[in-house]
This record gives C-alpha cells, sequence and structure tokens, in this order.
C-alpha cells in the first residue's frame, strides 16, 4: 500500500525537500532539510514510528548545529510503500540495502553520521557493522536500541555461565521484552493497533511516557504499527538464536541510554566495549521516548558528537573523566553560594562530569573564579553571576538572563547559606529575618523560578536543596540556622512529591560538620564583637580538625541527582542525627540540652 508523503500531517516538517527513492521494490518517502553541503546526518525512526518522532530534533540540528539532516520513512512506514508479500520482506539486509539506496541519493560524495532510535538504532546496528558500509559511515548514535547481534551474545554468555546475577539480568530484560513476545503473534498485533491500540496510543504517550502532544504521531500510526510487526518476525529469533560473530563497529559510536527505560536494561551494553573500539557513553535521565521528550539534549550531544568526528578538534565535554561523566555531559548546571566551599566543590564536580556550569555568588570576583577554574577542569563552558539570593526581583532578572542566554537549567543547586549561632532570646527579629532570607527564601526563589522553567520545559531535570545535619538536630545554640535547614528539608519534600509527575526531581542534601569557610562568616548573637571573633576562630579550629572536605559532599550532590535520591544525609555524625530522629528523638532532646564546645 503506498500513501503519498502530502496526505499526512507533517507541519513539523515544514521547509524540507520532500522526494522518493526506489529500492528493492519499495518507494521510500525521504525528507531532507538545511544546507547540502554541511556534515550529512541521517536519522532513522523506530517502532511504531514515522519519521516524524525526529521534528523536534531536526529542527534544533539544522538551526543550531547547522547541519544538513535527513530523515526517511523505514519501509512500511508513514510516505513509504510496504514491500509485497510483507513477510520475508523487513530482513535487516533488505533494511540495510534501503539505507545505502538512501545514503547515495542524498550524500553520494561523503560519509553521514546516522542516529537510530529504538528499532531504528536496531538497524542502524546493522548499518555500522556490516563490510559493504565501511567509509559510508562518519558516526553512529545509538539510543534506545541493541544491535541483534550483541543482544544475542549477551544472552549465551549468560546461559552459558548462569550465575545468580546473570539470571537475574535475563529475567530483568525477559520482563521487560514482553511486548516483543506479543509482536510474534499472529494477526493479534494487526488488529490491536487498527483497533483501539492505534486510536489510544497518543494518549498513552502522553500519559506514560509524557511525550508533548503535536504533530506526532501521524494519522499512519495504525498501519505504520501492522507493518512494523514484521521488523520483528523478520529478525529476531533468527538473529538471536545466530549472532553474527564479526559484528564489529567500523565507525566511533556514541550510545545514549534513557535511565528510565521501560522497554531495556542498561545492563544489555554492559559488553559493548567488546564490540565498539571507539565508544561514547551517555545516560539520560528520561523514558523511552527521547526524541520527543528530551529533544534539546539529544541535539546536543549529536551536534557535539558529529562535530568531534568531522576531523575537527573534540569538544571540551569528551575530555570530561569524571565518575558520571556519561550523565551530565553538556546538560546546564547552576549553583549558588559557588565562590566557595560546597558551592565551588559542587560546581568543579559538574564540570568534571562535563556539565555547562553557571556558578552564582553574591560574590562577583569569586564566582568569576569558579567559573574560570571550571573551564580548565572540563566545562565545555561556564560563566559566572553575580547575585543576592534573598533578593527576588534581582533572582527573577537571573532567572531570565540565564533562560535567554544558556538555556534552561537541567539541574539547580540552591547552595548559598549564612551561619548563626546563638540562643533564642538573644536573637532578634533582623537576625532571624536574615538568616531565613538567605537559607530559607533564596531557596524558595530559586526553586519557584528555575523550577518553573523546568516545568514548562517539559523534559525533566532535578534540583538540589542545601539542608544540613541541623535539620535532624535540636540545638540551644542554633534555632534560627536550624529553624531554616528544617523548613527547607520539608520544602524539598513537598516540592518532590508535587514535581514527580513531571519528571523533575529533587533532593535535600544534609552535610554535617564540613570544612568550609562558613565558620569565618557565622554571626554569634548575645556576645561582643571580641567574643564573637574568638567565637569564629574556635568553630574554625574545630571544623579544621574534623577535616571533611567540601569535595565529599560533591560527589554527594551528583550521586543524589544521578540517583534521585530524596534525603542525603553526608557525614557520619548527619547519618547519625538521621537514624536518631526516627529511632531515638528523646536521645537528641538530651544531646540538644548540652552547651556547645566554644
Amino acid at each position: 500500500m503506498t500513501t503519498g508523503a502530502g496526505s499526512r500531517d507533517t507541519d513539523g516538517l515544514k521547509g524540507a525537500r520532500e522526494h522518493r527513492v526506489r529500492t528493492g521494490g519499495v518507494e521510500l518517502c525521504v525528507a531532507e532539510l538545511g544546507d547540502p553541503s554541511r556534515p550529512t546526518v541521517v536519522l532513522v525512526h523506530g517502532y511504531p514510528d514515522s519519521k516524524e518522532v525526529w521534528t523536534e530534533v531536526a529542527r534544533r540540528l539544522v538551526d543550531d548545529g547547522d547541519f544538513h539532516v535527513v530523515l526517511y520513512d523505514v519501509r512500511g512506514h508513514g510516505g513509504s510503500t510496504a514491500p509485497k508479500p510483507l513477510r520475508g520482506g523487513f530482513t535487516l539486509e533488505k533494511l540495510t540495502d534501503d539505507f545505502v539506496a538512501v545514503i547515495d541519493a542524498v550524500s553520494p560524495d561523503g560519509p553521514v553520521h546516522v542516529v537510530g532510535h529504538d528499532w531504528g538504532s536496531v538497524q542502524s546496528w546493522e548499518f555500522v557493522t556490516v563490510q559493504h558500509t565501511e567509509g559510508r559511515i562518519a558516526s553512529f548514535t545509538s539510543i534506545s536500541g541493541p544491535s541483534l547481534d550483541h543482544f544475542g551474545h549477551w544472552i549465551k554468555k549468560r546461559v552459558a555461565r548462569p550465575t545468580p546475577r546473570r539470571v537475574g539480568q535475563l529475567l530483568g530484560q525477559g520482563a521487560k521484552s514482553w511486548y516483543v513476545y506479543l509482536l510474534h503473534t499472529p494477526a493479534l498485533p494487526e488488529l490491536a493497533w487498527c483497533g483501539p491500540l492505534g486510536r489510544r496510543w497518543p494518549k498513552i504517550l502522553e500519559r506514560v511516557e509524557r511525550v508533548p502532544a503535536g504533530d506526532y504521531p501521524t494519522s499512519s500510526l495504525p498501519r505504520d504499527a501492522a507493518h512494523g510487526a514484521w521488523l520483528y518476525r523478520d529478525n529476531v529469533r533468527a538473529r538471536l538464536r545466530r549472532p553474527r560473530a564479526d559484528a564489529y563497529a567500523h565507525a566511533p559510536v556514541q550510545l545514549i541510554m534513557a535511565s528510565g527505560d521501560v522497554f531495556l536494561s542498561e545492563r544489555l551494553y554492559d559488553d559493548l566495549g567488546l564490540w565498539v573500539p571507539r565508544l561514547v557513553r551517555r545516560t539520560l535521565p528520561a523514558r523511552h521516548w527521547v526524541p520527543r521528550t528530551r529533544p534539546d539534549q539529544v541535539a546536543a550531544w549529536v551536534s557535539e558528537f558529529v562535530t568531534a568526528n568531522e576531523g575537527g578538534a573534540a569538544p571540551r565535554e569528551h575530555m570530561a573523566t569524571g565518575k558520571y561523566a556519561d550523565r551530565f555531559g553538556g546538560q546546564l548546571v547552576l549553583v549558588t553560594g559557588a565562590a566557595g566551599g560546597i558551592g565551588r566543590a559542587t560546581a568543579f564536580a559538574f564540570a568534571e562530569a562535563g556539565a555547562r556550569v553557571v556558578a552564582v555568588d553574591r560574590d562577583a570576583e569569586g564566582a568569576a573564579r569558579t567559573a574560570e577554574l571550571a573551564r580548565l577542569i572540563g566545562a565545555p563552558d561556564a560563566w559566572g553571576e553575580t547575585v543576592d539570593v534573598s533578593d527576588e526581583q534581582a533572582m527573577e532578572k537571573l532567572a531570565e538572563k540565564v533562560t535567554r542566554e544558556y538555556g534552561v537549567v537541567d539541574v539547580l543547586v540552591n547552595n548559598a547559606g549564612i551561619g548563626l549561632s546563638g540562643p533564642f532570646l538573644d536573637t532578634s527579629t533582623a537576625d532571624w529575618k536574615e538568616v531565613l532570607d538567605v537559607n530559607l527564601w533564596g531557596v524558595i526563589h530559586g526553586c519557584r523560578l528555575f523550577g518553573r522553567q523546568m516545568a514548562e520545559r517539559g523534559q525533566g531535570g532535578h534540583i538540589v536543596n542545601m539542608a544540613s545535619a541541623a535539620a535532624f538536630q535540636p540545638s540551644r545554640a542554633l534555632p534560627a540556622y536550624g529553624t531554616s535547614k528544617a523548613a527547607v528539608l520539608m520544602l524539598s519534600e513537598c516540592l518532590r512529591a508535587e514535581l514527580a509527575g513531571q519528571d523533575i526531581g529533587v533532593s535535600a542534601i544534609c552535610p554535617g560538620i564540613v570544612n568550609t569557610g562558613i565558620t569565618s562568616t557565622a554571626r554569634f548573637t548575645g556576645v561582643d564583637a571580641e567574643e564573637e571573633k574568638r567565637r569564629r576562630k574556635r568553630s574554625s579550629r574545630l571544623y579544621g580538625l574534623r577535616n571533611y572536605p567540601p569535595e565529599k559532599v560533591a560527589d554527594a550532590v551528583l550521586r543524589a541527582v544521578a540517583e534521585n535520591r530524596a534525603v542525603v544525609p553526608v557525614t557520619p555524625e548527619a547519618r547519625g542525627a538521621r537514624l536518631l530522629s526516627r529511632f531515638a528523638p528523646k536521645a537528641l532532646r538530651a544531646i540538644a540540652r548540652l552547651e556547645p564546645p566554644l
């Protein structure tokens, strides 16, 4: 059955040059955007999609990356015709011939960069590992779709040596692959897609995957999905039983894994380094349909990888060597209170992981210095911004500037804070206002402004609020400070519940005694200037003797974001205080009565 490309809703591809390529008894609908003299990026869609799944990514690659972007409907999908008969018409060999015909038409004189999602990635692994395409592919970005050959060897390895862990991995992926079994059922998938499933699929994507409504999916979805069932029937069982032994990639590969993918386990890629000599791994906190839910990040990573493999110098991001280099590369991270201490250490940790960093502090020189050092450490870019987080209008202007000049923040770290010690009865209203304005209202301003931007973008994100062990531990010496941090902890818990449905994580970090500069600027109420100076010096010495480095807190911040942890007590005393608050609150109250040794 042939469907003309003009009969379908393709508003997302306005301005595209559409044409048809004949190959293997079918006609493929091909769309091109951008300057053909620029590097060519071919986007291959998955199941049950058509090329429109890529429209948001394609726009960004053309507008921001200045690439020649090519999209085509896989045979039997969208505006491309289906083979007759369907059985045997969707083998990987025929799909590879289709791909070669497309790139011969759109880039006859040079190699192309391939990006595949879902089944588009599965078939693209074939493209990049068969001999007759060697030299035609400059790079390959794989998203949510493994090589069937690699998958077959992965299964055989675990069956041959069935340790408990490997058996668990097999069972786990087997459960995630439930839909593959159904697609092998005769006639049932076709009936479902042409019936209720086809009608309800757009709403299912919106509700489950949080795919925004728009030009996708198109009206051809039921027919596309019915035809696409043969992708699985013609290939899966045959390749898993007899995987190729020579399935080695002859081009650099970028692997983008969605940490929330309900169809694929990250363990599938444990052995990928054996098959891919040049491999870059990325992890995205998202679900399966990332071309629609995270087009900004996908386009940014594709753009950087293509540029790095076009003969130019590799972008700075690829020099990232930290533990989370595959998780935060290219993301935009804003850290308040970044001129020193935990804030600066956190900015450096994200920079080492390849993130772009906005270092914010009321100390302009300190913020600029942090940004400068972050670039040297590994951040692709970093900026210093000056603001007092307690100033609502200043924070609003900062949020507008960051979005306009750098983009929507992916990770917000509300770290700025001040210390105040002294009895409640000696703490004035002005003292309370100063502490709450910075420690609590600064966090509220950051969450409200940047959190709203994350929610409106609809692509997830993460907010980190710096609380304290004082949030668990009452103290006669820290009533104002402890109250502010307990409020931050509760605010974080409330926000976490509210924003979970929008894939925005919220974490409260609770350090204990950490060797930072906060003690040198902390104020002490109820004493004269000389005594305040003595207590600052004494507390700084005690913190120095404890010598718990801020870098460990920064590591905890990155881990909290990567693992989406709710509350993270960092130091042993913080973990102990949290434990006692749950199981022995009377003990904490007794400790609270003790006079601090200052």
